[in-house]
C-alpha cells in the first residue's frame, strides 16, 4: 500500500462539478492500494501516518504529530503506474476495485478522515502547506514459520 501524505492549508475534492468532501488544516492523503495488501497493511499505514511528526510545535519545529487535524483521503490507483517501459504506463500493480475499495475505506475510517468517490472521476485541489509532501509505502509481513 502506498500513501502520497501532503501536509495542506487546505483542499477539497469535487465530483461532476459538486464539492464532496473538503479539509483545512491538515492532511491530504493519496491512496493506492496493490494486489498483496490486506487489513493488516492498511491498519500499520494509517497508524504510520497518524504518527508522522510533520507539523510545527509551539517552536515552530516539525515536532508535532497529526493529533486533532483533519485528514482528507482520495483513492489513487495510478501511484501504481510503472512508466519504466515505454510511455504509457502499466497499471498491473493496482489492485482490481474491489479488493482496493475496502481497504480504502478501512483506512480512512482508521483514521476518522473525509473521502473522495472510490473510482470516480475527481479534481483535487490542494494548497500543500511547507510544502511536505512524503511517498509512504507498507507492505504485507511475511508469513512467520
Amino acid at each position: 500500500m502506498r500513501a502520497l501524505v501532503q501536509r495542506v492549508s487546505r483542499a477539497a475534492v469535487v465530483v461532476d462539478g459538486a464539492p464532496v468532501a473538503s479539509t483545512g488544516p491538515g492532511l491530504l492523503v493519496l491512496l493506492g492500494v496493490t494486489h498483496d495488501d490486506d487489513a493488516a497493511v492498511a491498519d500499520r499505514l494509517a497508524d504510520k501516518v497518524a504518527a508522522l511528526r510533520i507539523f510545527e510545535d509551539a517552536e515552530g519545529r516539525m515536532n508535532d504529530a497529526l493529533g486533532d487535524r483533519d485528514v482528507l483521503v482520495v483513492s489513487q490507483f495510478t501511484l501504481y503506474g510503472d512508466a519504466r517501459r515505454g510511455n504509457r504506463p502499466s497499471f498491473v500493480a493496482a489492485a482490481r476495485p474491489e479488493h482496493a475499495e475496502p481497504l480504502y475505506e478501512r483506512f480512512r475510517a482508521r483514521l476518522d478522515a473525509a473521502g473522495g468517490v472510490f473510482g470516480a472521476h475527481m479534481e483535487v485541489e490542494l494548497v500543500n502547506d511547507g510544502p511536505v509532501t512524503l511517498l509512504l509505502e507498507i507492505a504485507p509481513r511475511a508469513p512467520t514459520s
